[in-house]
């Protein structure tokens, strides 16, 4: 549990320590009529999280009272959003329709006390009575039936007697209360519809308000934790109870603010008619912000996760840019993906003067990702390169492969463009080219000096896959629905071609393509016989770029100066200046840091400058290159240099007690946030706050023999060939301890005990 504490959980730990509860019981309770979304995300890792943290539990409960709207499939992605999340509700289910019949024993009783009453009005009457903000509202007369009355039409209500909306049962309150909500609120209507659990059993359905808080009641749910839109409802919450004088362990509403996002959709039923009209494929469209649709499109439950823990729990609605979960999909693939080669728009090239074949070692992962593994990449005399990696008339500052500049393959050779081959209508069709035997990757001695490296693939093993490139569902940063939508969301790309490891040897199911961004083998499309990738997000983030130029566009102001805007589109890159060039050389180079790290710190004159200033003080270049080009560049996006209140040197202390094993690197992202509030010094963060890595196996395996002692059906998949479950394992370890345990030693020692 972190160190700070977010308004709920100070409320969760005063009601604890007070005696108030004994144990901590949150709630998940959706209604099933759509599914789940990324504000839900929120909301499940809120409930399930504090549960989790204050040793309780969290129920998960469907709000089924509206037969008209909800179904079983619904049901069943509310589930699967949980689990893949990574939270277990327990034993059960609840649904609020088991609750039905105690419900109307409750409406019963309110009835007998003559705190509820059967009104004959019609919808509309009942909203002109109930009056203004300013004006209070009216009493309906049939308020003044006596119990007797009110008890028999209830019940024939219940058998089906009368037509939908002919009468409903009210709560009576105050007609002039300044709440609204507490103006003689509806209990139950009629609904003469079947329910997809209750069959037919029932006619009259309860109001979210009167079953809302009961079922929490019933369930002994403490701490009912809801969004703001239901604030206003908490007084109704608070009348039901207490009138009904529930009083034992009752429940309190707690509000937080909900999520919104730009460039995003959340209502539900703009979701639906977004599924009903045809404009997505689906609920679980990649475009949608569905937890479905993120899952398909490839986003990691840890991405998620980290998201929401980023945001935080705030009092007050305000607007999360999107881009903000971007980052966290990236910054997790970044450390755990394959990075391969595929080209999407391929361009013959004949090399002239190699005539036989070769397999070329490759790793699958740069320097700074610590994980193993690689492939043979077959080479031979034919290959395709992307068609926007040649130009015949290239611009000043273009440093791919032209008619006059070599360029380098991909861990392979250089090559030299001889001859351009074209077809009647002018359009390029093939390129003549010649290698430099003595260029290969890693023993050049050739001494011939190029300026990047493209990705390519042997024409006769290449394998052909469809590329499914996503981008943002709408274009208007607050959409309203299907108006805004952004045509250029889906572009498919039937003909890539892959290197033929990613589909015979399958290492992963996640990959970075070089130069183009992260992508996923749909679960659900992808065939031995057809494989297709989705793309999940790009290397950078390109949309803010894009936006402001059209705006630039729409106002007649200039985009740019030529050679000075530096622009990275989705692996497209603009070219660099030659001092940019030669930091970005000595970055890969000399310090072993991979080619996104570099391409960041070399594009920013305050990042470099820092990074150098930090490395002088400490000799880590990966280590400080990784914080620098992640933390510190968000911090830097924020706020002027001057204004920040870390400095170098105390980056490179906090990073050498990661690279001595003080502190684990989950932990140093704790450490940074704090510094970069307060300024403190790392080493007094972490000696205050008890952050120091646990690596000690003594302390770390009785964790670890908790965990799998609670987890039988993991470890029986795991013992099945599942060996992913490794990382589940290991997750579990470093979240019960806070990310204190030393992940090298919890992954041996978890490896060890699930032999």
């Amino acid at each position: 549990m972190s160190e700070s504490k977010d308004f709920l959980r100070t409320i969760v730990e005063e009601d604890l320590k007070s005696g108030k509860y004994k144990e901590v019981t949150t709630r998940f309770p959706p209604e099933p009529n759509g599914f789940p979304h990324i504000g839900h995300a929120k909301s499940i890792c809120i409930n399930f999280g504090i549960a989790s943290d204050y040793h309780g539990h969290c129920n998960l409960r469907m709000d089924d009272t509206n037969p008209t709207k909800e179904d079983t499939k619904y049901v069943e992605a509310l589930k699967d959003a949980v689990e893949w999340l990574g939270f277990d509700w327990g034993d059960n289910v609840y649904f609020t329709s088991d609750y039905f019949p105690k419900l109307y024993d409750y409406a019963v009783e309110l009835i007998k006390m003559n705190k509820a009453y059967v009104d004959s009005l019609s919808e509309e009457e009942i909203r002109e009575y109930r009056g203004t903000v300013t004006e209070p509202g009216r009493r309906s007369k049939y308020a003044k039936r006596s119990v007797e009355e009110n008890l028999d039409l209830f019940e024939r209500m219940k058998k089906g007697e009368f037509k939908d909306g002919e009468h409903v049962l009210r709560a009576k309150i105050d007609m002039s209360a300044a709440n609204m909500k507490m103006r003689d609120p509806l209990l139950y209507r009629i609904r003469h519809a079947h329910h997809f659990r209750a069959g037919d059993e029932w006619s009259i359905y309860p109001m979210y308000d009167f079953a809302h808080c009961l079922s929490d009641y019933i369930e002994g749910v403490s701490h009912s934790i809801c969004t703001l839109e239901f604030e206003n409802n908490r007084d109704i919450y608070n009348w039901v109870l207490d009138t009904l004088g529930l009083k034992l362990s009752r429940p309190y509403q707690h509000e937080f603010a909900r999520l919104g996002i730009n460039y995003t959709v959340m209502s539900k039923r703009k979701l639906l008619e977004l599924v009903e009209g045809g404009q997505v494929s689906g609920w679980d469209d990649p475009r949608m912000p569905t937890i479905a649709g993120y899952k398909r499109r490839g986003y990691t439950p840890e991405s998620i996760l980290n998201f929401c823990d980023q945001i935080g729990i705030a009092k007050a609605n305000s607007m999360v840019d999107v881009t903000q979960l971007e980052f966290c999909i990236r910054d997790d693939l970044n450390k755990k993906v394959p990075r391969i080669m595929c080209v999407l728009d391929p361009l013959k090239v004949t090399i002239e003067n190699y005539e036989v074949s070769e397999e070329i070692d490759a790793s699958y992962y740069p320097h700074d990702v610590p994980k193993e593994g690689s492939r043979k990449i077959p080479f031979s005399r034919d290959i395709y390169i992307e068609r926007d990696d040649f130009m015949e008339n290239p611009p000043k500052g273009y440093y791919r492969l032209t008619p006059e500049q070599p360029v380098r393959l991909r861990h392979g050779y250089i090559i030299t463009c001889k001859e351009v081959i074209k077809d009647a209508s002018g359009n390029i069709t093939e390129i003549k080219a010649q290698y430099h035997p003595e260029s290969k990757s890693g023993s050049d001695t050739s001494g011939i000096k190029v300026k990047s490296a493209i990705q390519w693939v042997s024409a006769k093993e290449a394998k052909t896959v469809e590329v499914r490139l996503y981008d943002r569902l709408f274009k208007d940063e607050a959409p309203e629905g299907v108006e805004d939508i952004n045509p250029d969301s889906l572009q498919v790309i039937k003909n890539a071609l892959i290197e033929p490891a990613v589909i015979t040897e399958k290492p992963d199911e996640r990959f970075q393509f070089e130069r183009q961004g992260y992508f996923y083998a749909d679960p659900i499309d992808y065939r031995d016989e057809h494989p297709v990738f989705n793309k999940i997000v790009g290397l950078k983030d390109s949309w803010a770029k894009k936006a402001k130029l059209n705006e630039k566009k729409k106002t007649g102001e200039p985009a740019s100066k030529p050679q000075t805007k530096k622009v990275q589109v989705d692996g497209e890159v603009a070219p660099m200046s030659e001092a940019e060039q030669t930091l970005f050389d000595k970055y890969t180079g000399e310090f072993g840091l991979n080619s996104e790290v570099a391409n960041t710190l070399a594009r920013d004159e305050n990042l470099s400058s820092f990074y150098e200033e930090a490395l002088s003080v400490l000799n880590s270049p990966v280590g400080l290159a990784n914080i620098v080009a992640n933390e510190v560049a968000r911090e830097l996006k924020q706020m002027q240099a001057s204004e920040l209140k870390f400095n170098a040197k105390q980056i490179s202390e906090l990073v050498k007690m990661v690279d001595d094993e003080t502190i684990s690197s989950k932990i140093a992202k704790q450490v940074f946030e704090e510094m970069a509030k307060s300024g403190e010094n790392p080493t007094q963060i972490v000696e205050t706050k008890g952050l120091v890595q646990i690596s000690d196996p003594s302390k770390i395996l009785p964790i670890i023999d908790e965990i799998i002692a609670k987890n039988p059906d993991n470890v029986a998949k795991f013992k099945a060939g599942n060996t992913k479950l490794l990382g589940f394992f290991v997750g579990q370890v470093l979240k019960t301890t806070g990310g204190k345990a030393n992940p090298k030693v919890v992954n041996e020692l978890v490896a060890e005990k699930l032999k």
